[in-house]
């Protein structure tokens, strides 16, 4: 009887050690952030999810919601594009932020997925009139703190 109980907590601890290694790979490889607050879109909502894989390399994966057509605001650009500020103080261009559906749905949903070499440490979105541009505008809508 004394046996069957060391086991059974044997047996206990060692999924608790499992179950507490695989939360911690996880954690480590996956990491996601809120936009704060935007002054310019105040109803716009969304986050950016960020995961390594094996290469270091980063899929990065940014969703909003009810942001406003662009069309709209008060600036004279026609889209939004994402950029990122990597850990060695670079500024990317991430892309272009893509509707549900050619112009902004109903939902006014936007999103973009991306990969990039190096690791990104905060995200945010400007209004651009060259989705190519080589560095942001001042005209920053959206962003995340630093993770």
């Amino acid at each position: 009887m004394k046996t069957e109980r060391k086991n059974s907590i044997a047996s206990n601890i060692l999924v608790g050690i499992m179950i507490t290694g695989m939360f911690l790979l996880f954690s480590e490889c996956a990491t996601k952030a809120k936009f704060q607050p935007s002054r310019v879109v105040p109803a716009a909502q969304g986050d950016v999810k960020v995961k390594s894989d094996h290469n270091n390399n980063y899929a990065i994966q940014i969703n909003i919601e009810s942001l406003a057509e662009v069309e709209k605001l008060q600036t004279s650009k026609n889209s939004y594009v994402a950029w990122m500020e990597t850990d060695q103080g670079r500024t990317i261009n991430l892309g272009q932020l893509k509707s549900s559906s050619g112009l902004m749905s109903s939902k006014l949903k936007a999103s973009l997925e991306t990969k990039s070499s190096f690791k990104p440490v905060k995200i945010f979105v400007t209004t651009e009139q060259d989705t190519n541009a080589s560095y942001p505008s001042t005209d920053i809508i959206m962003e995340t703190n630093r993770f």
